[in-house]
């Protein structure tokens, strides 16, 4: 948090006059001054103007002030799936130049009042359908001061009930200086407990301004979002985005993710971007319903979270056109990192298509591969990804031990292998975690789920490295054939040896008829070891 000026190297005489930057929750005051009356959030039968939007944020704004005491700084822990409640949340703790906190809504209870107690969350705005998470929150050494639940429970007062209470009110936005904290982005926690990413006002207004010039350019107040993942992370930034630039917020009502909903409102509404991950992606495409409803109103479909399988990719391409959009980047710099845009995908593997890429930096950010001792290394060359830029985020809450660890000079360490081609565009390995060693190789489980997945009868895969005492990894494919579709380990032994090296063929094939996938629909290998361990078919330190 910036406290005051200073000189710098560059000229001791020179100080920086101001570091205030503009409130975030100023987005949706621009929407509503120029689109009152225009829709803003829907959600099911229910729709809510500019204006309205506006004045609930305010609402809520006030009550959290004068009831709760809730001031600047104060950091609010948000517990829902999607809802239009908890949207409006996140500009009323930006207003008050508070902290929004949400939570993966499918985390237990016991998880969510860790994220409580990690971010000393003064309040919880929680779900009626959570009184769990709510009561573990409450019995905490150091319970949040209140509690607001979205719809009737025996836990708080109602949130709309507040918000009717305080119509009518405004509230100023809070001053905020550039490295002034807004959102609590909590990490996955795959390798131990989440951290919380702490991103600024200065930061995120970057991050906004950013993905509309290099991942959606053209969006007017015309255009319509649908929200297909959950606002908790990286569908909240992409949805604040689309506030920035006036553009409606459209939430399905089904609590389940439902492809032929999602497409009915596409169609509906004539929405023109949506964000989500590659396995959502795929089942978007591969639903019949994707032929039944008119979408020719898409513009920019974006994926990120995970590289998407060169597969996959032609094979949404060729079902959508030329309107996929890949980004990679960590929720610690907010998919800032690179972008691949429609006119970089290719939908046939020719000489320019670089399958495999996940595009070539940001505006404004720089990439670097590094070795171990941070080295630089040259294109061509496989090492640690390491980014620098202002959609860097500002470090950990509470964590110098995780903040030591994941800077090294000024650059982002963000534990995913790669490597630059010689035009710039990056090459992910897999993350640094993931890599195991076999008989003293190097193998990256990215190369060879690219090619099981050249199977016609398979729809996923995941291999990952467990322990074995001749070798000391070996490693395992787990795979899922598409519906109706029988394959065999003969087979999946048989096409990768035409493909890759021996040494790199998994000593064992697995098959599930679904992979294990986490709340945002990313398959992670954590999941998937578990899921292995737990039905006996794994057993980790024995020979696999």
């Amino acid at each position: 948090m910036t406290t005051g000026y200073r000189e710098t190297a560059f000229d001791p005489g020179f100080a920086p006059v101001s570091t205030r930057v503009s409130n975030l929750a100023h987005f949706v005051t621009r929407a509503a001054r120029r689109q009152a009356g225009e829709p803003a959030v829907i959600w099911g039968d229910s729709l809510w103007t500019w204006a309205e939007f506006e004045g609930r944020i305010n609402a809520m704004a006030a009550c959290l002030r004068d009831r709760f005491g809730v001031r600047k700084g104060d950091r609010i822990l948000v517990q829902s799936q999607n809802c239009n409640q908890m949207f409006e949340s996140m500009f009323a703790c930006f207003r008050l130049g508070a902290v929004w906190v949400p939570t993966n809504y499918r985390q237990t209870p016991d998880e969510v009042a860790y994220l409580c107690e990690a971010s000393g969350a003064k309040g919880m705005i929680c779900n009626a359908d959570f009184p769990d998470h709510a009561a573990a929150c409450s019995a905490l050494a150091s319970p949040p001061d209140f509690v607001v639940a979205i719809g009737q429970a025996g836990f708080g007062p109602d949130y709309d009930g507040l918000v009717a209470e305080h119509l009518g009110a405004v509230v100023g936005d809070a001053a905020v200086d550039r490295d002034d904290p807004c959102w609590f982005f909590f990490t996955s926690g795959t390798t131990g407990r989440p951290k919380a990413a702490v991103l600024t006002h200065g930061q995120m207004a970057y991050i906004v301004t950013n993905h509309l010039c290099d991942l959606m350019p053209g969006l007017t107040g015309q255009d319509r979002s649908i929200v297909v993942a959950p606002l908790s992370h990286g569908a909240g930034v992409h949805q604040l985005t689309q506030v920035a630039a006036g553009v409606a917020t459209i939430l399905p009502a089904a609590a389940n993710f439902d492809v032929a909903e999602v497409w009915s409102l596409v169609e509906r509404w004539k929405v023109s971007t949506m964000f989500t991950v590659p396995t959502i992606v795929k089942r978007l495409i591969e639903h019949p319903a994707v032929d039944a409803y008119d979408r020719s109103s898409i513009r920019y479909v974006i994926y990120a979270g995970a590289p998407m399988y060169r597969e996959d990719q032609k094979r949404a391409l060729a079902k959508l056109g030329p309107v996929l959009v890949q980004y990679f980047g960590l929720g610690e710099v907010t998919g800032n990192i690179t972008v691949l845009p429609p006119h970089a995908h290719r939908p046939e593997d020719t000489a320019d298509a670089r399958p495999g890429t996940c595009g070539y930096e940001r505006t404004a950010m720089e990439v670097t591969i590094q070795a171990e001792d941070g080295t630089i290394l040259p294109a061509g060359e496989t090492g640690e990804i390491c980014v620098t830029g202002p959609g860097v985020f500002a470090g950990y809450y509470r964590n110098p031990e995780a903040n030591a660890k994941s800077f090294r000079d000024g650059w982002f360490r963000t534990g995913d292998l790669g490597h630059l081609d010689t035009e710039g565009f990056l090459f992910i390995t897999g993350r640094a975690s993931d890599m195991y060693i076999s008989g003293g190789s190097n193998i990256y489980p990215r190369e060879i789920e690219e090619k099981i997945l050249t199977h016609p009868a398979l729809s996923e895969v995941a291999v990952f490295g467990v322990p074995d005492p001749q070798w000391g990894e070996v490693g395992v494919a787990v795979c899922v054939p598409k519906p109706g579709a029988t394959v065999t380990e003969a087979e999946i032994a048989a096409l990768l040896a035409e493909k890759v090296s021996r040494y790199k063929i998994p000593k064992r094939i697995l098959f599930l008829d679904e992979m294990p996938k986490s709340a945002y629909g990313k398959i992670t290998k954590k999941l998937v070891r578990e899921t292995l361990e737990a039905r006996g078919l794994l057993t980790l330190g024995q020979d696999a």
